[in-house]
């Protein structure tokens, strides 16, 4: 290697330092002769030069949106049991829901259903692929959301918890109606903090809901009549609106010692 491409390497190293991108030296070194030696193209070369690095930061990325979405369990298309409930879930429409384009079109999705037939299991699924996607996501369970909001209220942070709700690209509310008795009865406030959230939200960012209440029983789950319409109404306008029946898992979950079909 001449003077002048030493001082030419030296350059791009520095460059690179400049950039905070990591480039070992030897790594260069070692691809400098492997463009040589297969006469690699200018696009090539470059391709070869920062795609490891680029990947890798895509890759801490997509996992610090992962940690920052809070997900209960870890879930994935393909770790899901399509075989079940074989016309629950329309395995076409799921795939191009994990596309990320109603979070795009800021459009609300809503998983209406029985318990246990995977609903969870799906949005928690939707949301992951969606922070793969670029989106910010944040989940939550009605029952955390509506403690949290309650919180709150004593500690006079409630205008940061909304803006902080408002923000992510899609926020997921699972365990609606199922498992935040407690927290609504504690809160008498739970249907007004709720929709503020919504109205935050409108039109802005997607928001996703799962729940097993019917449309005709929120005014039972929500009690403040005017509040639960208002609530509805900006919830399923344009929404996709998902009505899930079939088997549960957990009913016909194996017992210990019995082996699954």
């Amino acid at each position: 290697m001449t003077k002048k491409m030493i001082n030419l390497r030296d350059r791009c190293l520095s460059h690179f330092a400049t950039l905070g991108i990591p480039l070992p030296s030897e790594s260069l070194d070692t691809l400098l002769a492997k463009a040589e030696k297969e006469s690699l193209s200018h696009l090539s070369f470059l391709d070869q030069l920062i795609g490891e690095q680029a990947d890798a930061r895509r890759e801490r990325s997509v996992q610090r949106r992962i940690r920052e979405a809070r997900f209960a369990e870890s879930k994935s298309l393909e770790g899901f049991n399509w075989k079940f409930n074989p016309k629950a879930f329309d395995r076409v429409q799921m795939e191009e829901l994990a596309t990320g384009d109603f979070i795009r079109r800021r459009t609300n999705l809503i998983l209406l259903g029985w318990s246990g037939v995977g609903k969870s299991h799906m949005i928690q699924a939707l949301g992951q692929q969606a922070c793969v996607n670029g989106y910010r996501v944040l989940y939550r369970t009605s029952a955390k959301l509506i403690s949290d909001l309650t919180a709150s209220l004593a500690d006079k942070t409630l205008p940061e918890k909304l803006r902080r709700y408002a923000r992510p690209d899609l926020l997921i509310i699972d365990e609606f109606g199922c498992g935040d008795r407690i927290e609504r009865e504690e809160c008498p406030q739970a249907p007004h903090l709720l929709y503020k959230i919504i109205a935050l939200r409108n039109q802005k960012h997607s928001t996703a809901l799962v729940t097993n209440v019917d449309f005709d029983k929120w005014g039972d789950y929500l009690p403040d009549g005017p509040v639960a319409m208002a609530f509805l109404d900006r919830l399923v306008e344009g929404a996709i609106i998902l009505k899930i029946q079939g088997k549960s898992y957990r009913a016909h979950r194996p017992k210990e010692g019995e082996n699954p079909e």
